[in-house]
């Protein structure tokens, strides 16, 4: 199945809080449409969107999945997306695919934290909204309250287009307000009803706020209905759609995801109120050029997901923006330059596939086995254009990771690399000053699926190793010594004399100062002498860590004529220089991080005393445009590299920070001794 033009297409991400029931409604959406026999759920591991082994486990989205269907001539493509905070991420990439977000929020909980921040996302990247409160059958479900929590959270825009008949266990139906009658699901058919009487005022209500806000699209209509004339049935439906695609009302349906309870209401209003892919004009490139959806020019994909599927290999989730994309064409990506040959495309609906003919621009389909196509690339004709890559946040969670075995240690950077480009959410790094291989996630969950992808998918036994901080070592005196390297083993002997000098160098590095005079070294030595001094400084004297701020003199030395080599001054370089830095009042420095920290007012005090347990200063704190608290904030780096976790538990998962290292101090006596009995310690074992 694939779209047969741009304007038969419907593009819809679900987007929300973990647990609020995305999936499921993604389910009766296939079911309803025929696309599946039976309602896949969730809780009991058949369902056709969570189809990893870890997303079965954990029962819980962690991958954008998508469930195309056709409904009424229509294909609506849903996306379906995870809702904890760690795979934000895929939810983000989802809105960039989608010209609509529909919330889903549980009708007993209202709007959580994860969808408040999303909807903030989506507000940002300027793509409708649309809510659907679901669960009215479970306890204590509560569509006023609800309704009464989304427009606190997100102003008056919100409006009812579906009224729930009964709650809890009487819930039987919903009222439909555009079209002012009323559903109730049975097996396999909706059936039409009255509008209870009961239920009649608060339709009327419901109608007239949707009237009130749908008319500000038309400024003719608008005029009229100020004027106190009611909107007819056939201007009310003309105007919807362009008052949602503005962002004008924010329909709110309900329902049931588990009973189909307004599941085919909602689908009914996809297909005929929601924004084409046309509706927010053309997509910028990053230079910024233009690119219409439009059938009639030249191909033009965006790749907006990447997977590794074990048996088909990789999979480029891609948006066309342009053109008609057809099997066999030839691409060209615009970041690596070079062609990709598109063999089969297709019509993914979780792990299942169907090869597809064609698909038009503003259509979503998945093309297999592209070599060096990754996540944010742009495909197109001529390889001249480029969109922007996805806002996602920075991984700020990071982990050394390691190989169980000597076996696996050649296979974990390969697996890892395959890993960390499908996911633009993860970062991969060697840090040469820790030498520990550090991948950086969104949280301590994410960590543990990327272990168990290693283990499962690619047969590579990992482990965590405790992450190494960054220390660095320094001096606070001025010391002499000298560095003296006598050899004779037979033939040609190793000799090197020099005398060093360190001083404290604050703030401007390592500074190597050839003070020798009368030719008591010759000058083809001094280079040697810089190099062992420079050896010795990289894994330091006190604690193995390299050392920083330190001007070292060569003021003297001796040499003999036969036995002197580079090699032999080196290596008293290195002795010299120990010596002279025992003497010199080492001390240990750690970094220092500088951290922004957004929060809600109500949570600023908790993170302003939390941080001062941890040793940090606050700087300052300002109030953000959102009504919440930026405070500043400098702490020592050991402190707060595992932060993440810390402040969502800090702001009940409100708060946001960003975080980076610019100065390094002392560390307190107390801890650096504990940091070099460790290091000693480490040494003993080793030998």
């Amino acid at each position: 199945m694939g779209a047969s033009s741009t304007e038969k297409v419907r593009n819809v991400v679900l987007v929300g809080h973990g647990g609020a029931g995305k999936t499921s409604l993604a389910e009766a959406m296939l079911f309803m449409a025929g696309q599946t026999k039976r309602l896949g759920s969730v809780d009991e591991g058949h369902s056709t969107l969570d189809y990893d082994a870890e997303e079965i486990k954990r029962k819980m989205t962690i991958n954008l999945a998508l469930a195309p269907v056709e409904h009424n001539g229509v294909k609506v493509n849903i996306i379906d997306t995870p809702g904890y905070a760690d795979f934000i991420g895929d939810a983000i990439a989802g809105m960039e695919a989608a010209e609509m977000a529909l919330f889903v929020v549980d009708a007993v909980s209202g709007p959580q934290v994860q969808t408040v921040r999303l909807w903030k996302h989506a507000s940002e990247m300027r793509i409708a909204r649309a809510v659907f409160i679901n669960r009215m059958d479970k306890e204590h479900a509560d569509f006023d309250a609800a309704m009464s929590a989304l427009e606190r959270a997100f102003g008056h825009r919100v409006g009812a287009v579906q009224l729930p008949i009964g709650s809890e266990h009487t819930f039987r139906g919903v009222v439909d307000i555009i079209r002012m009658t009323a559903y109730h699901h049975e097996a396999d058919a909706e059936e039409t009803l009255e509008i209870p009487p009961d239920m009649a005022a608060a339709a009327e209500a419901a109608r007239e706020k949707l009237t009130e806000l749908v008319a500000e699209a038309d400024d003719e209509l608008m005029e009229k209905y100020l004027e106190g004339e009611r909107l007819s049935q056939e201007e009310l439906e003309r105007l919807l759609d362009k008052a949602i695609a503005q962002g004008l009302f924010i329909p709110v349906f309900v329902g049931s995801a588990t009973t189909l309870q307004g599941v085919e209401d909602l689908m009914d209003d996809i297909v005929t109120f929601f924004p084409q892919p046309t509706a927010h004009g053309p997509l910028v490139t990053v230079d910024g050029a233009e690119v219409p959806f439009s059938v009639d020019g030249d191909v033009a994909a965006h790749v907006f997901k990447t997977l590794s599927d074990p048996y088909v290999g990789r999979l480029s989730f891609v948006k066309v923006v342009s053109g008609t994309l057809r099997p066999n064409a030839e691409l060209i990506n615009s970041r690596t330059g070079k062609k990709e040959r598109v063999g089969h495309i297709l019509k993914l609906v979780g792990k299942d596939s169907v090869d597809i003919d064609a698909v038009p621009a503003g259509d979503i389909a998945v093309l297999p086995k592209l070599t060096e196509t990754l996540t944010n690339d742009t495909l197109s004709a001529r390889g001249d254009i480029a969109f922007s890559a996805l806002p996602t946040p920075e991984p700020l969670f990071p982990v050394s990771i390691v190989a169980k075995t000597k076996a696996d240690e050649d296979k974990l950077g390969t697996a890892l690399k395959s890993i960390v480009d499908e996911e633009p959410s993860l970062k991969l790094r060697r840090d040469e000053e820790t030498h520990q291989t550090v991948l950086s996630a969104l949280g301590d969950t994410a960590v543990d699926v990327v272990l168990s992808r290693l283990r499962e998918r690619f047969h590579v036994e990992a482990e965590l190793q405790e992450l190494r901080i960054p220390y660095r070592e320094t001096i606070r005196k001025t010391a002499q010594a000298q560095g003296r390297h006598k050899k004779q083993t037979g033939g040609s002997g190793q000799f090197g004399d020099c005398w060093l000098r360190l001083e404290p160098n604050p703030g401007s590095g390592y500074e190597f100062v050839d003070e020798i005079v009368g030719g008591r070294i010759p000058r083809q030595y001094i280079p040697a002498i810089d190099k062992g001094v420079q050896d010795t400084m990289v894994h330091g004297v006190l604690a193995g860590y390299p050392m920083s701020d330190v001007k070292v003199a060569v003021y003297d030395g001796s040499y003999h004529a036969v036995d002197s080599s580079e090699i032999a001054f080196r290596t008293a370089a290195r002795i010299g220089f120990k010596a002279a830095a025992e003497k010199a009042d080492m001390v240990l420095l750690e970094p220092i991080a500088s951290l922004v920290i957004e929060v809600p007012d109500a949570y600023a005090g908790a993170v302003m005393g939390d941080m001062s347990s941890r040793r940090g200063r606050i700087l300052g704190m300002e109030p953000t445009a959102s009504g919440g608290q930026k405070i500043r904030a400098q702490v020592p780096y050991a402190e707060v590299v595992h932060y993440s976790p810390l402040l969502r538990s800090l702001s009940s998962g409100t708060g946001s920070y960003t975080i980076s290292i610019d100065s390094y101090e002392d560390v307190p006596r107390e801890m650096a001794a504990k940091i070099i009995e460790q290091h000693e310690k480490h040494k003993t074992e080793e030998h």
